[in-house]
Parts: structure tokens; C-alpha cells; sequence
């Protein structure tokens, strides 16, 4: 029981859940700072988790055969959770995930479905569709900041809708150049990535170009009228890094770089979201 137990806490994904959940913290933090202790931040925080959750199962239901090859140790590739257990799980999973968000709200209600929804869209379908499937990530990470505002009345904040920007322009430009190091594995999933469909160099500077989109739209909320000084001089951090992350991968496209960026980029995103918060609190 227990090992099981362990087994279905694996399928999870739990620290890539929990930051999902933070994520819809944060939503509330930019756009309410006094609610970030409210239920409907802590109810927030659980739809993040569980849908999160909800979605890895699926994506390692999904990739079972796959995974088989590439990460034989896994729960399900190993056989040690067999595919209907963990169909059932999934779905307790999403079960609970829109049981939390049924009390905050019509429209958080709506916001979850649809991640649900586009979690497994990309699993069953998306994945395989070049820029698309990277898009569909890429919204998966910025909707949970939308869902967060929206919890506390605020999802027409223009703060908010800024964050939820950077976080797509930079999570599609790191799920592109990601596919640079994935190829082999793509090839085996039927994976049309721009990385396998027109090389390296060609992914490197679709990445590259939304790495410094991501830069751009970091100026609106200053430009806006939004925030202060203060976030415009912090948020130079998190820009500084993708300004050195698009440079380098259109320097170097190989996949070695490209996890190397991939890393790079990560740190980008968890400082500018951490600025992005300080930017909310300190507007004047």
C-alpha cells in the first residue's frame, strides 16, 4: 500500500504541482496582496495542484508506450500502476480540482475547465502539433496567474494580464528551444517540432524571438501606469537573463545548449514572477 501510494505521488508530479499552485498565489499577490491569506487563495492554491496533478497523469498515460523507452522507471512505464488505475486517479484528481474551484466562483469555475480542458487536449492531440503544442504549455503556465486575479475579483487587472504575457511570450520560447534536445525522443512520439521539422537553427530563432518578446512586454506595466520605478529598475534582472539566453542559443542551437537555456530561462521566470509581485505591491 504504501509503495503505491509513493507510485501515484510520483505520477503526480508533485513539486511541478505545487509551483501551479504558487503560480495562482501569486495572481492573487499582484493584483491583492492583503488576500493571499483569503479561502479563495487557499482554494486557488488546491485547483492549481490538483489540476496540475490531473494533467501529468494524463501526459504519462498518454506517453506510456514511449516512456517505456525513455523512462522505464517511472509508475506507469514500470508496470507498478496499470493504465486504468491511473485513468481513475486522474479523473479523482480533476474531480477535486473543480470541487475547490466550484466555491470562488462562475468564472474561476470556467478558468479551471479550461485548463483541464487544454491539458488534455495537448496530451491526447496537441503535443504533436510544432508551435501549437508549445503554445498550449505555454498557456497552461500563464493561466494560473489569470485564475488567481479572478479569485479575488481582480481578473481585469491589467498587472495581471501583463504577467500572464511575459509568462507565455518566455514559457513558448523555452518550450521551443526545448525541443532542441528532444528530437530523438520526438521522432518516436511523431512529434512535429520546429526543431525536427526545420532544425536547430530555425527553433533557436523562433525562441529567441519570443525570449525578447517576453523582454518587450516586461516595459507595459511601467508604460501603463501600472507599477512604480522600483519594478521597472528589478525587473531589468529577469530581462538581463533572457536578453543573454536568446543570444546564446542563436550562438550555439545544439541540444547541450538547449538545456542549458532551458535552465537559464527557468531562473528568468521564477525572478521576474517574484518582480512582478513587489511590482503589485508597490505601485505608487
Amino acid at each position: 500500500m504504501g509503495s503505491t501510494s509513493t507510485d501515484l505521488l510520483k505520477l503526480t508530479r508533485p513539486v511541478n504541482s505545487i509551483m501551479v499552485g504558487f503560480a495562482v498565489v501569486v495572481g492573487v499577490a499582484v493584483t491583492s496582496p492583503l488576500a493571499v491569506f483569503s479561502v479563495s487563495a487557499a482554494l486557488g492554491f488546491l485547483t492549481g495542484f490538483f489540476i496540475s496533478s490531473y494533467s501529468m497523469v494524463v501526459n504519462d498515460y498518454y506517453d506510456l508506450e514511449v516512456d517505456k523507452i525513455n523512462t522505464p522507471h517511472r509508475p506507469l512505464a514500470s508496470g507498478r500502476i496499470t493504465p486504468r488505475i491511473a485513468a481513475a486517479y486522474a479523473a479523482i484528481l480533476l474531480i477535486l480540482g473543480i470541487a475547490a474551484a466550484l466555491p470562488v466562483g462562475r468564472d474561476n469555475l470556467i478558468i479551471a475547465a479550461t485548463f483541464a480542458a487544454v491539458a488534455w487536449i495537448y496530451n491526447a492531440w496537441g503535443k504533436k502539433q510544432m508551435l501549437l503544442g508549445n503554445m498550449m504549455v505555454a498557456a497552461s503556465v500563464a493561466i494560473p496567474y489569470i485564475y488567481g486575479g479572478a479569485a479575488v475579483g481582480n481578473a481585469d487587472s491589467l498587472i495581471l494580464w501583463f504577467l500572464a504575457l511575459t509568462s507565455f511570450l518566455a514559457a513558448t520560447g523555452r518550450e521551443v528551444v526545448k525541443t532542441i534536445s528532444d528530437t530523438e525522443g520526438d521522432e518516436v512520439r511523431g512529434v512535429r517540432s520546429i526543431a525536427r521539422v526545420h532544425g536547430g537553427r530555425a527553433a533557436a530563432l523562433v525562441g529567441a524571438m519570443l525570449f525578447l518578446g517576453a523582454v518587450v512586454s516586461t516595459a507595459l506595466p511601467v508604460l501603463f501606469r501600472e507599477t512604480s520605478m522600483l519594478f521597472a529598475g528589478l525587473i531589468l534582472i529577469p530581462d538581463a537573463l533572457f536578453i543573454y539566453a536568446a543570444a546564446k542559443v542563436l550562438q550555439d542551437s545544439s541540444g547541450v545548449n538547449a538545456l542549458k537555456i532551458k535552465k537559464i530561462t527557468l531562473i528568468g521566470m521564477v525572478i521576474g514572477m517574484f518582480m512582478f509581485i513587489i511590482g503589485g505591491v508597490y505601485r505608487g
